[in-house]
């Protein structure tokens, strides 16, 4: 074990990947002779060459389309975009080509591609650099999706996603880049594709999130406990896609009660699509109707205003006491 923080957890793993398999290559832009703007890719470069190691040009479409050229023909591509936001333009490969190409193809192709991007509120970034996707990255039939929320996870689901022979959106929280630290295992280190993971148990509601914002329950549960005598449960979902529907019955039975906090717009967000599950496969354990919390639908603020638009442990807490009936 070493204490790593979340982005050197990915940038371990990274390293550990391209040695152990010569077909994965790393590209996007900055991240060969600069390492990446977070340095995530530091020392890669040096270590494996400039043929394994390449930084593009400015255009995601590009990136996303080589990755899946390059997967057609055998290689391992780990590509980066450079921030979630900006997948927007490379949506005509995401959804058209990367998540389809096994079912385009009969499944004569495999299509082994993990695309790494950061996102996130919390860092006050401009314009389409913090932006929450993921509902949007689910509707592309074909793709994983993984959102971290710890350095151990963030090298397990990692190494998991890269010897995936599907494609993997590995979205890595902004915030927790630096700020997420633990204990991450340096010898190999896998964490299975489609498994919640309880980080706190509870009896009385259970808050369920994925990336930064499991953090963020992990403190409300705290307040709830300290200040309302309140026993909060937190369930790390890890994968949109797949989901662990298993995971999400068991903690809504166990305590009758439940909060969805997600960092994306509401409407119509992946939050939407946990509650739909858990009023499908465990309404009769329902003692109060399922809560939400969420971003507003609006666009993403200017930095001076992210504090009022990213959920926190106030709302959370807020959003718990009603579902318990302990506030109006």
């Amino acid at each position: 074990m070493a204490v790593m923080t979340l982005v050197e957890a990915v940038n371990h793993t990274l390293h550990q990947e391209m040695e152990r398999d010569g077909r994965v290559l790393v590209f996007g832009q900055d991240v060969a002779r600069n390492g990446g703007v977070f340095r995530a890719t530091d020392g890669l470069l040096d270590r494996y060459g400039p043929r394994r190691v390449v930084d593009t040009p400015l255009s995601e479409g590009v990136i996303i389309g080589t990755a899946v050229g390059l997967a057609a023909e055998g290689f391992v591509p780990v590509p980066e975009i450079q921030f979630l936001g900006f997948s927007w333009q490379a949506f005509h490969q995401i959804g058209g080509q990367l998540a389809r190409l096994r079912y385009r193809s009969d499944g004569r192709f495999d299509c082994p591609v993990t695309v790494r991007a950061p996102f996130g509120g919390g860092v006050r970034t401009p314009e389409l650099h913090s932006e929450a996707l993921e509902a949007q990255l689910v509707q592309c039939p074909g793709l994983k999706v993984v959102l971290p929320a710890s350095a151990a996870d963030a090298k397990g689901l990692l190494t998991s996603a890269i010897r995936d022979p599907d494609p993997v959106m590995f979205l890595e929280p902004l915030k927790g880049y630096r700020l997420m630290k633990d204990d991450v295992p340096e010898v190999e280190h896998l964490v299975p594709l489609g498994k919640a993971n309880q980080v706190r148990t509870g009896d009385d509601v259970v808050l369920i999130a994925w990336s930064a914002q499991v953090e963020v329950c992990r403190k409300a549960a705290g307040v709830l406990a300290d200040q309302h005598g309140l026993s909060a449960g937190v369930l790390d979902l890890r994968t949109l896609v797949p989901l662990d529907i298993e995971a999400i019955v068991a903690a809504v039975e166990h305590t009758g009660r439940a909060v969805v906090v997600s960092e994306a717009p509401q409407s119509a967000g992946f939050a939407a699509e946990v509650v739909a599950t858990i009023c499908e496969e465990a309404f009769y354990s329902l003692e109060a109707p399922v809560a939400r919390v969420g971003g507003y639908d609006v666009p993403y603020p200017v930095g001076m205003l992210e504090e009022y638009y990213v959920p926190d442990a106030a709302r959370v807490v807020d959003a718990a006491l009603r579902v318990c009936g302990e506030a109006g």
